[in-house]
């Protein structure tokens, strides 16, 4: 896997997983949209551990700085 995710995009990433995470923790929200919202969470976190996205591939983004 090629790295195709800058550091910016990875620390908004996590922000946003942090605050869905506390957001369901502290009962805001809930049902059905929380685990969705969790899990998409968890995915944007994984992602940003392993910096890379599979749909950015599809769309031919990479937010990573080039190497000159």
């Amino acid at each position: 896997m090629k790295k195709n995710m800058g550091s910016m995009d990875k620390t908004i990433r996590i922000i946003i997983a942090a605050v869905v995470a506390g957001l369901y923790y502290g009962n805001v929200i809930s049902g059905t949209l929380g685990i969705v919202l969790l899990v998409l969470a968890g995915v944007f976190v994984l992602t940003s551990l392993v910096s890379f996205c599979p749909l950015y591939t599809l769309f031919g983004i990479s937010t990573c700085p080039t190497k000159q």
